[in-house]
């Protein structure tokens, strides 16, 4: 019985926020990267890959408070009895 499950890619954080200054990230097209390279590792069956768009909440302080919204990419894949490991968004 194939199951699904998603994992999420954000871009890394280059430089977290100062007392005036907002944090730094890569863009988006690393957070692809990322994804690309873990499909290819993992060997999974990609089911749909997704762009999630949030508004930024600016609480966050690793998001940039001048960027108002926060983006990552999902990819949503079907596995049969193992998922591969899942690491948490850095």
């Amino acid at each position: 019985m194939a199951h699904f499950a998603f994992r999420d890619f954000a871009p890394k954080q280059k430089r977290p926020a100062g007392f005036f200054q907002s944090a730094e990230s890569d863009n988006l097209m690393e957070a692809v990267l990322q994804a690309n390279l873990w499909v290819v590792d993992h060997k999974v069956r990609v089911m749909n890959i997704e762009t999630v768009v949030l508004p930024n909440n600016q609480e966050n302080e690793s998001i940039s408070s001048s960027v108002p919204w926060y983006q990552f990419i999902r990819v949503w894949y079907a596995f049969e009895e193992k998922a591969p490991e899942s690491e948490e968004i850095k």
